[in-house]
């Protein structure tokens, strides 16, 4: 089987990589004024290229910056945005792991008044990036519907929107503005982080949402329309991917259930090129709602978990990928790991060796598949 020339690719990977040492030290020294912005860029920068040749040694054809630049997968981004703010979570959230139950409460956003992207967000980031790959850079963002979705209609100023409709075109249009200069430096293939849809698909987290005053029945829909604004001025060339998880710290999760309830519009109404989907254990449900997937686009299983160091066998992921096939064409289809390595600083579940034999299988499975990473 031939290569794909374009994102994603066959063997392809969420993005965050795990933080050096060197860095951590380096952000924590940087938060006490030990050191200036100047000292943080200079390591920030090397473990850059560090992480950027191991990906390429490894054979990955999309190259990130591991979200070194990054605290967090989201907030770096939103916070960005005028009148976005953190606030206290309204509910608390049952994270389930290997170990047993937990609660934990993630903080909330709240949208104080109208929305404006004051500068560009992480251009600088993928421009730097763009400079020290040969391979195609790949900039991840969290979907729009996060900001939306970590407090509901509840959470944004009605003064500022007295109509939600006016709010959602605002969050596009802002989201719009940083994706067409991110094209416009060279940016082809972007991956936005949707883990709402996801989590929609699980009963307990479809209640809590009604208990914030939204109606877990329609915000699909909504969201689906919320991103398609969001994209349609991209160029024709630049790929964007949607990543669909159920939560990922620690090795931990929020959410299950399977992608049934809204596999007819992720594959056919959200305008995007492929979808990163979780499906390393049981909790993502089969492979069923890949019956969907159309001509054209992608399906990336993420058949290699990131919650646990254990490295998972060649022959049971060539296994899952031919039960995968039975719904999609195989040239439909490509591996990467189910998640991230890294959503944050810190809640890691592995070494970079352990990462590194991930990806290393990742790329082999991949090339003993389908000919070709």
């Amino acid at each position: 089987m031939s290569a794909r020339a374009a994102p994603p690719f066959r063997a392809d990977h969420v993005g965050s990589l795990i933080r050096t040492d060197e860095l951590i030290k380096a952000r924590e020294a940087r938060s006490r004024n030990e050191i200036d912005d100047a000292a943080l860029r200079e390591v920030r920068e090397r473990a850059i290229r560090e992480v950027v040749g191991l990906q390429e040694d490894i054979g990955l054809k999309s190259i990130t910056d591991g979200e070194y630049n990054r605290g967090s997968w989201q907030s770096d981004f939103l916070l960005k945005l005028s009148n976005v703010k953190l606030v206290p979570a309204r509910q608390k959230m049952r994270f389930r792991s290997a170990a047993g139950v937990s609660e934990r409460s993630p903080f909330g956003l709240q949208v104080g008044g109208r929305l404006g992207r004051p500068a560009p967000i992480f251009v600088d980031d993928f421009k730097f990036l763009r400079s020290v790959t040969r391979a195609t850079p790949k900039i991840t963002i969290p979907s729009p519907s996060t900001l939306h979705f970590r407090g509901g209609r509840e959470a944004i100023d009605e003064a500022a929107y007295p109509r939600i409709e006016e709010f959602y075109a605002d969050l596009a249009r802002v989201y719009a503005e940083e994706i067409h200069d991110l094209a416009a430096v060279g940016c082809r293939y972007l991956q936005m982080d949707e883990v709402n849809l996801a989590y929609l698909c699980d009963p307990s987290l479809a209640e809590s949402v009604r208990n914030i005053g939204e109606d877990p029945t329609t915000l699909p829909r909504t969201y689906a329309k919320l991103i398609n604004d969001t994209i349609a001025g991209k160029p024709a060339d630049m790929a964007i991917c949607l990543h669909l998880c159920r939560g990922n710290f620690a090795g931990s999760w929020v959410a299950e259930g399977g992608y049934e309830p809204i596999a007819e519009l992720l594959f056919n109404e959200i305008k995007a090129d492929g979808y990163f989907l979780e499906y390393d254990s049981p909790r993502a449900g089969g492979f069923e709602p890949l019956r969907f997937l159309p001509k054209g686009k992608v399906a990336v299983l993420g058949l290699v978990t990131t919650k646990s160091k254990t490295l998972e066998a060649k022959d049971e992921l060539k296994r899952r990928i031919d039960a995968a096939a039975k719904f999609a064409p195989l040239e439909r289809l490509a591996l990467s790991p189910q998640c991230g390595f890294s959503s944050g600083i810190g809640g890691n579940t592995m070494t970079i060796d352990d990462e590194i034999a991930k990806l290393r299988l990742v790329v082999e499975v991949a090339r003993e598949v389908w000919g070709s990473a």
